[in-house]
């Protein structure tokens, strides 16, 4: 048995466990996370972990949560990104391109944690579970929601529109990051993926 890593403190188990599985997750994808190696890092016996997560699939989803709030974290610094100015109207359209940006952004710069992020399965209800929000306390959908309501507010999309808009936009953004990180679309250069990535938010903006 390894020593104790040395962020590990009596009573914080749970969260070494969880550091180590994301740091599988990172480096391998939702496969490589393996209960077992992650008391082995940690450094303690597997039936120590036991009282924390029942089995791998427990340790998987909570490192699937986990990596949803990293997901979260990626598009709210997108969205930090952005200077002032403009209309509302030309304001909500930046801030909607910002959150799908750094969607796929997290997705090209952490490919194994991505692919966590989304492979345990789940329903809409636990979108907004708080294990899923980043720093600020929310998830990448409720950021993407949260968009929405500001083109509404800014007459943008009319509120009839408004019902159920996140489940295209999620769509179409998602379904390009895993082309890119699983598809033929690997194979791209980053200047094309780079200009696939912008024409799809435009595409995004002007089908709302």
């Amino acid at each position: 048995m390894p020593p104790p890593r040395a962020t590990y403190r009596h009573g914080d188990l749970r969260a070494a466990l969880l550091d180590a599985g994301l740091q599988l997750a990172r480096a391998g994808g939702p496969d490589a996370v393996v209960l077992r190696e992650a008391t082995r890092r940690v450094g303690v016996s597997p039936n120590a972990a036991y009282r924390h997560f029942a089995d791998r699939a427990a340790l998987l989803a909570a490192v699937s949560d986990a990596a949803q709030g990293l997901a979260a974290d990626s598009m709210k610094t997108a969205l930090d990104a952005l200077t002032a100015g403009g209309t509302a109207a030309e304001a909500a359209r930046g801030r909607l391109h910002a959150v799908g940006s750094g969607y796929i952004a997290f997705a090209q710069h952490e490919p194994g944690l991505f692919r966590a992020a989304f492979t345990v399965p789940s329903d809409l209800s636990e979108a907004f579970s708080l294990a899923k929000a980043g720093r600020d306390g929310l998830t990448p959908f409720q950021l993407l929601a949260g968009v929405l309501d500001e083109l509404v507010a800014a007459g943008e999309i009319g509120a009839d529109r408004r019902l159920g808009l996140e489940f295209l936009a999620w769509s179409a953004v998602h379904g390009l990051a895993m082309l890119v990180i699983d598809g033929p679309l690997r194979g791209l250069t980053a200047e094309l993926i780079d200009a696939t990535r912008e024409r799809l938010l435009d595409m995004v903006d002007s089908g709302l």
